[in-house]
């Protein structure tokens, strides 16, 4: 026969709104990067034109120096007369490549011109008081003939055997040579710099993609589980980061483990347990329609085995509860003292129906608990105790908060001891308590309230008094409520 064959369901698809943690990465990388090399790309590219600004207006200064060379004066200050033996051509030397043209005027501080061109725009400027120049120069950005140019413009003494002045020679060149050089250098940054950035990126998806390897591998495996398999992940090899991750998954795993076990638990216990008093029942039916009894004797078995039910059913569904509050959020304080004097009301008649002798002693303890377990937990220690205590004996009650800061709940009674081999499956479900015949869940609910509330309980044998009887005492630690009033 050929195994049937199991599909494993699609993976669903993320929202759109959800966020990739490799995009995540990526752009928290890459972003500061670009930003910090945009900004490295912009600063490098103005010191590399400061640099060339810088070297060009040297030119335009070794030009003005070797104009003034051609100069001659004749007379002194205000009677100097300047003269100059400048060609138009003797500046074609300074011209790179043809690339950019440059014009000079010479004339006198006072606007007086000497040579040059006539229409070249006069000098507005002063000479700066601190300049890395050795001369008295100042650099300036203007318009001539419809076009930018950069000016120099120099105040040069001038001397010789017949006089002395001061001349002012104002050299222009077009920036077309100076443009060419800019966008050069602004090609050759960002040519750099983005080979960098394309550097950085593959770095970084190389290593978001390394990095995130150990988290698609672990949701592969997860994937490819069975729907059964709840065993713990395996955190060797893993990095550190998914260490908290992998044990929460665990722990959770852990609780599913816990609460299907005792789903399947619970399942098998109620077929189990319900099977006979249904299977009693139908028989006592069926042998009062026969009429095999008096109706009266039958109809009172029929109500004892549906109380048997009904028993066993309540405290099954109680056990589940417990599990089910094992897993809600932290309680509030509550009274134990209040939660045991009102259950001790409601089991009143059934501690009057034996003649027992009843004493309760509270105190007020207030614990970190639900009410309804608390409630539970004390219902079902008393049924048991008065179950166990013979008729006319003994039963007290007593909460308190003992030395140890806890509260303590002690049940006392009149009832046979009990033996180590029924100690040992004392709290088990079903099993035979305090020499009775039958099975429950009494214990076995009170043990899952305490270990719920992180408590401890403990059945212990009382010897014989001389004022009394011996017994049983149940004893019961919670710990008390932090925020209690």
């Amino acid at each position: 026969m050929t195994q049937p064959h199991r599909t494993r369901a699609p993976s669903p698809e993320p929202p759109p709104s959800s966020t990739s943690l490799r995009r995540y990465l990526l752009l928290g990388i890459l972003l500061p990067v670009l930003g910090l090399v945009g900004i490295n790309s912009i600063s490098h590219y103005r010191e590399a034109l400061e640099a060339a600004n810088t070297a060009y207006d040297r030119t335009l200064l070794a030009s003005a120096k070797t104009i003034s060379e051609q100069l001659d004066v004749k007379g002194q200050d205000d009677e100097a007369r300047l003269s100059a033996r400048v060609p138009y051509a003797a500046l074609e030397a300074f011209e790179a490549d043809n690339q950019s043209r440059m014009y000079y005027k010479v004339s006198t501080p006072g606007g007086a011109m000497v040579s040059g061109y006539e229409d070249l725009p006069d000098w507005q400027g002063k000479v700066p008081l601190h300049t890395p120049y050795a001369a008295l120069v100042d650099f300036y950005d203007d318009q001539y003939r419809g076009q930018p140019v950069r000016v120099a413009a120099l105040l040069q003494p001038v001397a010789s055997i017949g006089g002395q002045g001061i001349a002012l020679i104002q050299v222009a060149e077009t920036l077309e040579l100076r443009e060419t050089l800019a966008r050069q250098l602004l090609v050759s940054t960002l040519w750099r710099q983005g080979l960098l950035v394309l550097v950085i990126a593959f770095v970084v998806v190389l290593v978001v993609q390394r990095a995130t390897l150990p988290v698609r591998t672990l949701s592969e495996q997860l994937r490819e589980r069975t729907e059964n398999d709840l065993t713990p992940i395996d955190s060797e090899g893993a990095p550190r980061e998914l260490w908290p991750l992998i044990n929460a998954t665990n722990q959770v795993m852990g609780r599913l483990a816990h609460l299907l076990e005792h789903q399947r638990r619970f399942v098998r216990d109620t077929s189990h347990q319900l099977r006979t008093p249904l299977a009693v029942l139908k028989t006592q039916v069926q042998s009062a329609l026969r009429g095999d009894q008096p109706p009266e004797v039958a109809l009172g078995e029929i109500e004892h085995t549906v109380d048997r039910a009904t028993r066993m059913a309540n405290q099954m569904l109680a056990l589940a509860k417990v599990e089910q509050l094992r897993d809600q959020a932290q309680a509030s304080a509550t009274s134990l003292n209040v939660a045991v004097r009102e259950v001790a009301l409601d089991v009143a008649p059934l501690i009057a129906e034996k003649g027992i002798d009843f004493d309760i002693d509270t105190e007020p303890t207030w614990v970190q608990a639900h009410e309804w377990m608390l409630s539970e937990l004390t219902r079902n220690l008393l049924h048991n105790a008065v179950k166990n205590t013979p008729r006319g004996g003994r039963l007290m009650v007593k909460v308190q908060v003992d030395a140890a800061s806890q509260g303590l709940l002690r049940v006392s009674n009149d009832g046979p001891a009990i033996s180590d081999s029924q100690r040992e499956r004392l709290f088990q479900p079903f099993a035979a308590v305090g020499g009775q015949v039958g099975a429950g869940l009494g214990l076995a609910i009170c043990r899952s309230i305490v270990d719920a509330l992180d408590g401890r309980i403990d059945v212990r044998n009382r010897e014989p008094q001389s004022d009394g009887p011996g017994g049983v005492d149940v004893l019961v630690w919670l710990p008390l409520s932090p925020d209690r009033p």
